[in-house]
């Protein structure tokens, strides 16, 4: 993915880097008229006017042990393998907050900067122990990159410690931020995330005896707050996974069942832990089992007695809802499943969408590693072209996306890969790829392959360009900065000296998304905001 993915930025597959949104277009149906003053953070930090660059997501990952407390699962270990196994959508900071549910007034925090290898060792680990957790990693620029920003946030309130961790970009966070102002409230951070846990205790007031009316509370903050975001919420001695109602962002529940059970035998009651993540592909690590997505709008609550919805909020006017498209095509894990189907299927799906709309004569086709293998695939099974590796990756280079000016980036790109001559040499090569952003590194990619002989280099992009920014916490860079808004494929292929360029048409992407879905279609709808500048809800600043 150009700008995105491993082969232009540098960054693990299935990461993103960030970018400070600027002008939205007023002209187009949709989109969203004037200049956001606001930086989006993956998990809603706000930046400082002018930052550019790139951000990704977050990821949640949340576990509670059933049965007897204290328990012998090793909660806190469970959820650092959960956390590493979401390693892809966030790389700048992690922490994990764990509690014993005895009713004391202080979780076990962890927290720190880097990776999530280096932040929890043996000795950190041990000092988490508890029976129920939460844990995040986050990705942020290096304005909002530090230890105040880290999650999960927990604030002390009359009923005990409350903690929360955040995926997503309130839409109206400017409006919270005043009313929690107007009742006298100060804020340490500019984060989304802890206005969240500030607007929880704020609203609505009281509660019963020593628990307040905590799914209550979230219904408020829903009703204030349209998208967008995943939560995991930590009370005394249960967890609220909470999706928007758009169900903008991931969600997923898994069971741990006991050492060689069946798992089509085993009833839920005899579940060891129940585990609650932004991708089920953490579930493998830990030996869980996937149970279901979390709907747009429910609220599910997770205790030692096992997993309970107590309630979805529907859409205002029977909307529909509104995933997160690029999960698809780049952010997710490819064994990660959404709507039934592995995320890997939908992007060999991609690539055979993409032949069909845009076939070329070529004697092999072959990708950027790894962001467009999967389309490949898919794009030589429906030609029936063969499939060939041309290009080898040096897994050594560090991320290039950090290099602070464009020139550096270009040099970082030809450092990552080499060319395989010998695959290429003569040849009519088709090169697969995710998505192009700036259009800065697929250039010094073909170089490369005509360097190493190739006679001709067709580009096909297994999505649609990428033309709006996002404001829902998946952040691409400016309009201006945009390639897709200044230059059409033709004059991007002489760009950036390809012998042709195609994309993939939004629905392309769409058919290819629901080719294998499993979902009921009122649970199944898609955000295409950064494609078409058509955003979900009206963005009010």
């Amino acid at each position: 993915m150009e700008a995105l993915s491993p082969a232009d930025e540098g960054a693990v597959p299935g990461t993103v880097p960030r970018a400070v949104p600027g002008a939205v277009p007023g002209a187009v149906p949709g989109a969203v008229p004037g200049t956001v003053p606001r930086a989006a953070d993956p998990c809603s930090a706000e930046e400082p006017a002018g930052l550019t660059g790139m951000t990704h997501e977050c990821g949640l990952f949340g576990c509670v042990a059933t049965g007897d407390w204290p328990t012998q699962m090793d909660v806190a270990q469970v959820i650092c393998l959960g956390l590493i196994a979401l390693q892809h959508r966030g790389q700048e900071s992690a922490g994990i907050a764990t509690s014993d549910g005895n009713g004391r007034q202080n979780f076990n925090v962890h927290k720190g900067m880097g990776l999530i290898s280096t932040i929890f060792n043996n000795d950190a680990l041990e000092k988490l122990r508890g029976n129920l957790g939460i844990g995040h990693t986050r990705y942020s620029t290096a304005a909002s990159s530090s230890l105040v920003n880290c999650q999960p946030f927990v604030v002390h309130t009359a009923y005990g410690p409350l903690g929360l961790a955040h995926n997503g970009e309130l839409v109206n966070a400017q409006d919270l931020r005043r009313q929690v102002y107007e009742r006298g409230v100060g804020l340490s951070t500019h984060s989304d995330s802890e206005l969240i846990t500030q607007t929880l205790c704020l609203d609505p007031p009281g509660g019963a005896g020593l628990r307040p009316d905590w799914p209550a509370r979230i219904r408020h903050l829903m009703a204030l707050t349209p998208l967008a975001y995943s939560l995991l919420i930590m009370d005394n001695d249960r967890i609220y996974g909470v999706r928007d109602l758009y169900g903008n962002r991931p969600l997923c529940l898994g069971r741990v069942l006991p050492e060689g059970t069946d798992p089509l035998a085993c009833p839920d009651e005899d579940a060891e832990a129940w585990v609650i993540s932004s991708e089920s592909c953490s579930f493998q690590s830990i030996g869980a089992r996937y149970v279901r997505e979390v709907l747009p709008g429910e609220i599910v609550e997770l205790s030692r007695d096992g997993v309970k919805s107590l309630a979805t909020v529907e859409r205002p006017g029977g909307q529909q809802p509104a995933f997160c498209i690029f999960e698809f095509v780049y952010f997710s894990r490819p064994d990660t499943v959404y709507e039934g189907q592995t995320v890997y299927s939908v992007r060999k799906e991609s690539g055979r969408m993409l032949w069909r709309e845009s076939p070329v004569d070529a004697d092999l086709v072959s990708s950027v590693p790894e962001s467009g293998t999967a389309a490949a695939f898919g794009f030589a099974r429906e030609s029936g072209l063969p499939f060939r590796e041309v290009l080898c990756k040096n897994r050594y280079v560090g991320r290039t996306f950090i290099q602070p000016n464009t020139r550096l980036r270009k040099l970082g790109v030809a450092m990552k890969f080499g060319a395989l001559s010998e695959e290429v040499s003569g040849k009519r090569l088709v090169l697969i790829d995710d998505s192009i952003v700036r259009g800065n590194t697929i250039g010094p990619i073909i170089k490369l392959l005509r360097d190493a002989g190739a006679r001709e280099v067709h580009i096909r992009i297994a999505s649609p360009p990428l033309k709006y920014p996002c404001y829902m916490g998946i952040n691409i860079p400016t309009r201006e900065e945009l390639v897709a808004n200044r230059l059409d494929s033709e004059r991007l292929a002489a760009h950036v000296g390809a012998d042709s360029l195609a994309y993939l048409s939004v629905d392309g992407l769409v058919q290819a998304v629901r080719h294998g879905a499993k979902t009921r279609e009122e649970n199944s709808g898609y955000c295409t905001a950064c494609l078409t500048g058509k955003y979900p809800v009206e963005l009010k600043w």
